[in-house]
């Protein structure tokens, strides 16, 4: 009898662990991942670089402005920020990306890991949200948190800047299979919409080891981002299209970018 309780007691230690791997997040397996890395390691980072001097131009943040980076990756916005003569602290939820850009961090610049589920400790002239770091959870209640505590986050005349993918222009230029061979993997890439979500599926052997991954974005259209942002007490100033802040145009424009306060 104590054998097969024993039995019973490893089969569910062993169940709950499956359960448990299989309910965590993509984007907390994947980001934290070397591989992550490796594929999207030829990302240009002139385009970022403007985008950055456009929107603070534009913006006429003044220097001593605080800017938090919310879901910085490895830093690249925030060191360019900080480059800019802004005072910059870059939070994201991979320990790994916060671990490399501490490499980089100085008096005026700083990382810390941080989930943006929760609330933050300091408030900030300027949050950042950039480069599709958004819409990432089922339940559109957890999106509604993540934008009031951009909000709570903000000091009474702070400004949040969204930055997400156009998805209509995304359904147009939908690719459904791509290959792509970096560093002797090959990268097998499926694009799908499917239950409110654009899914990327990403699978490659390597060293012998199969890989699946899995990137989710939900699909948030600009009226959707509207009522988000209604219900989380902010007030839409400025809606651009790309990284040159011209015009939003639905069918057309590449990003959905929000000045929020």
């Amino acid at each position: 009898l104590h054998r097969v309780d024993r039995r019973q007691r490893q089969m569910c230690i062993r169940d709950s662990s499956y359960i448990m791997a299989a309910q965590k997040d993509w984007f907390i397996s994947w980001f934290d991942t070397s591989y992550y890395h490796i594929l999207y390691q030829n990302r240009d980072d002139t385009e970022a670089q403007l985008f950055m001097k456009q929107i603070t131009s534009f913006l006429k943040l003044p220097q001593h402005t605080h800017i938090l980076d919310l879901a910085c990756g490895k830093g690249r916005h925030s060191v360019f920020l900080n480059s800019l003569g802004y005072k910059v602290s870059g939070v994201d939820l991979s320990e790994n990306n916060i671990a490399s850009a501490n490499l980089k961090r100085n008096d005026r610049l700083q990382f810390r890991v941080h989930d943006m589920r929760e609330s933050f400790n300091e408030k900030y002239n300027a949050i950042f949200n950039l480069f599709t770091s958004f819409g990432y959870f089922k339940d559109d209640a957890i999106d509604l948190k993540v934008l009031k505590n951009i909000k709570l986050g903000l000091y009474q005349e702070g400004i949040a800047v969204i930055d997400f993918l156009n998805v209509a222009a995304v359904v147009n230029d939908l690719i459904p299979y791509e290959l792509k061979s970096i560093e002797g993997i090959d990268f097998h890439i499926r694009k799908k919409i499917e239950n409110g979500f654009i899914i990327k599926e990403i699978s490659f052997e390597d060293k012998g080891e199969q890989h699946h991954y899995e990137e989710k974005v939900k699909y948030l259209d600009i009226h959707k981002f509207k009522t988000y942002f209604r219900k989380s007490g902010f007030e839409i100033q400025h809606i651009f299209g790309d990284y040159d802040l011209s015009p939003f145009h639905k069918e057309t424009s590449k990003r959905l970018i929000f000045v929020v306060s």
